[in-house]
C-alpha cells in the first residue's frame, strides 16, 4: 500500500438557517475546487447577532484532503 499525505485547512461556513447548513456550505464550497476530501471536523459554532436577533449561524470547520502525488 502506498503512503498517503493529507493537508488540513480551516474554513468558516455561514447560513441564515442552521449550523448544519453552515457546515455543509463550507464543505460544499471546498468540494468545488478540492479533490479527495476526507474528514470535516466542526471545531466551533457561533452566531452573528444584529439588533438582538440572530442573523447568521457560523460553523468553523477543519477539513482534510489527500495531497496528490506527481506522476512522472
Amino acid at each position: 500500500m502506498a503512503e498517503s499525505v493529507y493537508k488540513f485547512i480551516d474554513l468558516v461556513g455561514t447560513s441564515t438557517e442552521s449550523w448544519e447548513k453552515a457546515a455543509a456550505a463550507a464543505v460544499n464550497q471546498a468540494a468545488k475546487t478540492l479533490r479527495d476530501l476526507r474528514i470535516a471536523e466542526v471545531r466551533d459554532l457561533d452566531i452573528q447577532i444584529e439588533d438582538g436577533k440572530i442573523v447568521a449561524y457560523r460553523a468553523k470547520v477543519k477539513l482534510s484532503f489527500k495531497v496528490e502525488s506527481k506522476v512522472d
